[in-house]
């Protein structure tokens, strides 16, 4: 049996879930977050209390860029939940896949970081470019796996 092999034949396929989870995390965790920076907006006087309820621009820069931050996360990280759920469907999880998973996920938490901290967008864009790239990997491996079937 090939190294390959063994670690395919060990590895539990519901493992995938963990860098999943960890990824829900992170977006309730930035839900948190941004409760806390806005009721410190708010106890600061620096929101418009007449706009809140229906302008982002109501809100200080503080509490925007956690919010769009948030937003992020259901953007790209969504085709990640769906590429973790179809290659757990077809069973085609291996040692590989779970490196990307956790790299992916990995990808975002800095991402995360950076853009609810320094938000410095050349740093910021190469952290989402790598996580990107890693999904065109997964996207094309998850590709091959179905039409071999």
């Amino acid at each position: 049996m090939a190294v390959d092999e063994k670690l395919e034949f060990d590895m539990n396929n519901n493992y995938l879930f963990l860098p999943l989870m960890i990824q829900v995390a992170l977006t309730l965790g930035l839900y948190i977050y941004l409760g806390i920076v806005k009721s410190r907006a708010t106890k600061q006087g620096t929101v418009d209390e007449t706009r809140r309820a229906l302008h982002d621009d109501a809100w200080p820069d503080s509490v925007m860029q956690v919010n769009n931050c948030i937003r992020n996360q259901f953007e790209v990280p969504v085709l990640f939940y769906v590429l973790t759920f179809v290659l757990w469907s077809i069973n085609s999880v291996n040692i590989y896949i779970h490196a990307a998973a956790w790299l992916f996920v990995f990808s975002r938490i800095v991402h995360a970081l950076i853009h609810t901290r320094s938000n410095h967008v050349p740093l910021r864009r190469k952290i989402f470019t790598i996580g990107c790239f890693i999904l065109i990997g997964m996207t094309a491996f998850t590709t091959i796996k179905i039409l071999s079937a």
